[in-house]
């Protein structure tokens, strides 16, 4: 199992990595997921994700999740094929936590190309952020 530091790392990127791992059969586990990050201005992000989670009706869906771990895992269903066989396999494999749990403390590897500096993109929000706005409480 690979397991993949969430933390300071662009969502679109971190997503796009992970779904060609799922794709090339290996299982994978997102820690962290509530500290990645979405790069643009806070407004235009926030009306963004508003826009996605009002979609819809109120029984029918679609349905769009308001955890950050559930948002991160649905951005990453977004970039695989989820309605085929082959792409409903992948995404079994996947698992997103909010922190870091017991069994995968240390082995939680940086993904270089998915990280993120202060000097690249100094406008972001944390997607911890992003579910607080949605109506997202943290649990304690």
């Amino acid at each position: 199992m690979k397991v993949i530091e969430a933390e300071n790392a662009i969502l679109g990127r971190l997503s796009a990595h992970v779904a060609k791992t799922l794709l090339l059969g290996e299982e994978v586990a997102v820690v962290n997921a509530e500290k990645a990050v979405v790069t643009g201005s806070k407004e235009m992000i926030f009306a963004n994700y508003k826009e996605k989670h009002d979609r819809g009706h109120r029984y029918k869906g679609p349905f769009f999740p308001k955890e950050p771990h559930l948002i991160v895992k649905r951005t990453i269903r977004g970039m695989i094929p989820w309605k085929r066989p082959r792409g409903q396999e992948a995404f079994k494999r996947l698992k997103v936590y909010i922190g870091t749990p017991e069994e995968f403390k240390g082995k939680a590897e940086l993904v270089p190309e998915t990280s993120f500096g202060k000097s690249s993109a100094p406008k972001f929000v944390r997607i911890e952020r992003i579910a607080k706005f949605l109506g997202w409480t943290p649990k304690l």
